[in-house]
């Protein structure tokens, strides 16, 4: 017996210690699915802020990064992460417009025309953003720009009238809008589709970001580009409440820090891409130019109609955060 006990004894301890470092070396898993290409801006600060929540955490939690539409289409991804089928989630978050009127002030058009006054609006809708996703079940852990929207048309466009007819490219409630405002014939394409529908015809004008025009190489079947910076629309990375609260306070932590990183980095990011895509355009043939005076009075006169339809559905509440934002 006294040879076999201290024989035992390291095993034991072995055990015991395999036993302790169980529980303190899990790992949650989330997943967190996206609707544009890996190589895109946001998908680029999303990985980088997975991995800055995988360091922080010391390992304790993994986000793994869904790109492209590949586990969830734009439209769906918000509701699969109210209902659990994903942890987090990433959506442009005027797709959900006819939810609330708050999460379509981004895109009221030309209200906020720059990266600055973009992070304005951003700092004035917030809170009322984050109350009303909080009752969906919803966190708010950043919020990211695109570069600002640019008119791509398959014909040159001198004057709002140019656009009638055309095949207009809506991807969410106030595109829908102009394109009526501008007697275009308006259809629903998501960008993970996009690329299809410039091939075939489907489409032969829309507002799009200088980076959306990059991804789907809208260079291909559309020649012209009018600056019109009509608005910096942005996409919301969310995570599920419940999954968020299943956390230990330390990952809470570790999440909201690295979430405040990628919202800074994200902003600086789309600023500094936006003349990169610009450039890119340019050198694959594409026709660039501001808007003629015609064209951006056209537009500047829907805009305040669209404005106007905006605030009537917004009611009190749109009005604090646009008087806020007016400040």
């Amino acid at each position: 017996m006294r040879i076999l006990g201290p024989a035992l004894a390291p095993g034991a301890l072995v055990f015991a210690a395999v036993a302790l470092a169980g529980p303190a070396m899990a790992q949650t898993k989330w997943n967190l699915p996206s609707a544009y290409p890996a190589d895109n801006l946001h998908s680029e600060n999303l990985a980088q802020f997975a991995k800055d929540v995988e360091a922080a955490s010391g390992g304790k939690l993994a986000i793994t990064l869904h790109p492209n539409a590949s586990l969830f289409k734009a439209p769906e991804i918000k509701r699969a992460v109210q209902t659990g089928q994903a942890q987090a989630g990433e959506v442009l978050i005027s797709l959900h417009e006819n939810e609330d009127p708050i999460f379509g002030i981004d895109v009221v058009p030309f209200l906020a025309t720059s990266f600055d006054a973009s992070k304005k609006l951003w700092a004035a809708s917030r809170p009322a953003v984050e109350k009303k996703l909080a009752t969906q079940g919803l966190k708010v852990l950043y919020a990211m720009p695109w570069p600002p929207q640019g008119l791509f048309s398959k014909t040159a466009v001198e004057k709002i009238e140019d656009l009638k007819g055309a095949k207009w490219r809506a991807y969410n409630a106030g595109t829908s809008r102009i394109g009526e405002a501008v007697g275009a014939q308006a259809v629903t394409v998501q960008q993970a589709e996009l690329a299809q529908a410039l091939a075939t015809g489907t489409v032969t004008a829309l507002i799009t970001s200088s980076a959306t025009g990059t991804d789907v190489k809208i260079w291909e079947s559309i020649p012209y580009f009018y600056d019109i910076q009509a608005w910096l629309p942005k996409n919301v990375v969310f995570v599920n409440q419940a999954a968020f609260d299943a956390l230990d306070k330390s990952t809470q932590e570790a999440v909201l820090k690295a979430a405040a990183a990628a919202e800074e980095r994200g902003w600086a990011l789309s600023e500094t891409k936006t003349k990169a895509y610009m450039d890119q355009l340019a050198a694959k043939g594409m026709k660039l130019a501001p808007p003629s005076p015609a064209l951006k009075a056209g537009f500047e006169k829907i805009g305040v109609t669209l404005t106007d339809a905006w605030l009537a559905k917004a009611g009190a509440d749109g009005k604090a955060v646009i008087d806020a934002y007016k400040k």
